[in-house]
């Protein structure tokens, strides 16, 4: 049976970034490795471990690159919360930032709210109860 492992982001301040999904999202830093000969610093976040059934998050530091482009191929990242209403000011009163205020996703009825990390990325919550549904009509 396969697995989805991860998904990997390169970040301009590992610290921050972080602080941002265990301070923030309330992920666990797992672990941590740094590769001097190549210059890059990597950080495994998540709410569990690969080998237990969940999916992480690669940050990926490369040493001296504070920024990237986002370019547009790039959507977000979804991770299901039970109450994305308590979710959302938690993570107001945590200092990150609402740039979607939770209720229905346009033309469905499903709960959901966007964060943005330090780089930039976009982090949508879903009520967890409603993951899975689709939007308009199924094919």
């Amino acid at each position: 049976m396969s697995q989805l492992l991860h998904t990997m982001l390169r970040v301009g301040d590992l610290d921050r970034s972080i602080a941002f999904y265990t301070d923030v999202l309330g992920m666990k830093l797992l672990r941590k490795s740094v590769n001097e000969d190549y210059k890059y610093t990597l950080a495994f976040v998540g709410y569990g471990e690969e080998r237990e059934g969940h999916a992480v998050i690669e940050l990926t530091y490369n040493w001296g690159v504070e920024e990237y482009e986002m370019g547009n191929a790039f959507g977000h990242i979804a991770l299901g919360f039970a109450d994305i209403y308590g979710a959302c000011d938690a993570i107001r009163a945590a200092g990150g930032t609402i740039s979607r205020e939770p209720g229905p996703v346009l033309g469905g009825s499903t709960h959901i709210a966007f964060v943005e990390d330090p780089d930039g990325y976009k982090i949508e919550l879903i009520q967890r109860s409603q993951a899975g549904e689709g939007l308009g009509k199924a094919e």
